[in-house]
């Protein structure tokens, strides 16, 4: 076995930091020390990569520094020769013959990783809005390239994940031949789309492997470490295949509602609308390769959890169109976000808000205030136009989605239910009722959010006309989770 041949190395990486522990990954071993951590490549040899030389090993050490210091400067140390002294004994970077090359880390708290932070109930919006917002901005600098991408890429991995399945295979034969003949349906009919995106750029080299284990809170930040080195082809990959890994495990772990959030907010700062419909097929293939990758580690039981969930992944998925209206603190936004999870395939409905887009239109933070100007009508009216346009694309792109707006005029609200018969899609609209009183307390209660909304706005919006109101009433008094469940109850269609 590979832990006989480097066990050596192994026990001297152990000496360099004090007392230590080894943690496994598919393809690594990794000593942690007190303040530092050494990563050893296992001498394997797969049908995606070779690390059965110590050169071999050495370079694709190089190249993990490299590349993950794009996202985790601070964190990677430097890749370090192993070699053997005069003496037979194991040294770092001496002049003797190479034995192995490893990545020297900085060290971060094991229970700082995204998926420990999942189990405890640690990851929250803030956090995740945070790490959206950096692979959306790393997306954008990220290099371009051209060599690969599209269906003929997606074709050539699904081949290699079949074959790696069949040598070891996380479920029974039968189960996988209709799992693979659905994922090669998907890819079918989204063949052009894929093509679509590789010539417009979409193909870039990302990280690759944006599991929630390669996610860590490093010096406050949400920090993405660990990419995928090894291979040029699978890391140069579309930039929602790569933020798809981020959305597959978050909804792995029960954390529907995060996934969705963190889904809106990359694409409110990274505009990816025309090809939401490939997520199905992305997550579905991503969950896919990690049922292989839990098999191949000797653990059935999480092999079969990630094979179900590829399976359930790759769904069809249709446009459709709810939106929720009410005065300022009636709780729009917050309804909205936790009813977008249920509707269509996972991760659910793109969520238009009326606040972040104006903040966005004015070039600021989501929570920073803006002034008076701002909400002048001639703005408001740009807002409602930037909604209904953005409405209309992700209805075209097939998508379900939520918007969310006071929608106190009936010229607007009958603007946005054309939006969905020209598109097609099943329209449902909502009237959030509170009394004044309770909006203000709510208003009064607010920290760190979109809206700008004060008492005097609120007392201000009283005194429009609603006009014929043809939209659902829905007593919002209760919790959001009842608000949310009466919504779905009334949705005209199955969510």
């Amino acid at each position: 076995m590979e832990l006989d041949k480097q066990r050596e190395t192994l026990d001297f990486l152990a000496t360099l930091d004090g007392p230590s522990e080894v943690a496994r990954t598919h393809i690594s071993r990794v000593i942690l020390g007190r303040a530092r951590a050494f990563k050893l490549k296992r001498d394997v040899t797969f049908p995606y990569l070779d690390f059965s030389t110590p050169q071999k090993r050495l370079a694709m050490c190089e190249r993990e520094v490299s590349l993950n210091r794009r996202l985790a400067p601070r964190l990677y140390l430097g890749a370090r020769r192993v070699t053997r002294a005069h003496s037979g004994a194991l040294e770092l970077d001496g002049s003797g013959e190479l034995v192995d090359g490893v990545v020297e880390m900085r060290r971060f708290d094991s229970d700082a990783s995204f998926d420990r932070m999942a189990a405890a109930g640690q990851l929250n919006r803030n956090i995740v809005e945070t790490l959206a917002r950096r692979i959306a901005e790393f997306h954008d600098r990220a290099e371009v390239v051209s060599r690969w991408g599209g269906s003929q890429a997606m074709t050539k991995l699904l081949r290699l994940t079949e074959t790696s399945l069949r040598e070891t295979p996380p479920a029974p034969a039968l189960a996988l031949s209709e799992h693979m003949a659905r994922l090669r349906s998907l890819l079918e009919k989204n063949g052009p789309l894929l093509d679509a995106r590789q010539t417009q750029g979409k193909t870039k080299r990302c990280h690759g492997d944006l599991t929630l284990s390669n996610i860590c809170m490093f010096e406050g930040e949400p920090t993405p470490f660990d990419c995928l080195e090894f291979s040029d082809e699978l890391a140069c990959i579309d930039v929602l295949y790569d933020l798809a890994f981020l959305l597959m495990d978050l909804w792995r772990v029960g954390r529907m509602a995060l996934a969705n959030f963190a889904l809106n907010r990359y694409l409110d700062w990274r505009d990816e609308t025309d090809g939401l419909a490939l997520l199905p097929f992305f997550c579905s293939l991503r969950a896919t390769v990690r049922a292989y990758v839990a098999a191949e580690q000797g653990k059935p039981d999480e092999a079969n959890d990630y094979f179900h969930l590829a399976r359930a992944l790759a769904r069809d998925n249709a446009p459709c169109l709810v939106a929720i209206g009410g005065y300022s603190g009636s709780g729009k936004s917050s309804v909205a976000a936790e009813l977008a999870p249920s509707i269509g395939a996972p991760p659910g409905a793109r969520t238009i808000n009326s606040d972040r887009l104006r903040k966005k239109l004015f070039g600021v933070g989501p929570t920073e205030r803006l002034p008076a100007q701002a909400y002048a009508p001639d703005v408001s009216t740009r807002v409602y136009a930037l909604m209904m346009e953005q409405a209309a694309r992700v209805l075209a792109a097939g998508w379900p989605m939520t918007i969310d707006a006071v929608f106190d005029r009936i010229d607007r609200r009958q603007e946005i239910e054309q939006v969905a018969r020209d598109a097609k899609a099943p329209f449902a609209g909502f009237w959030l009722d509170v009394e004044l009183a309770a909006r203000i307390e709510r208003v009064d209660a607010r920290r760190d959010d979109p809206s700008d909304a004060t008492r005097e706005v609120l007392k201000q919006q009283m005194l429009s006309v609603l006009g014929q109101l043809r939209w659902t009433r829905v007593n919002a008094h209760a919790d959001i989770s009842t608000v949310v469940a009466e919504i779905k109850h009334t949705l005209p269609w199955q969510t």
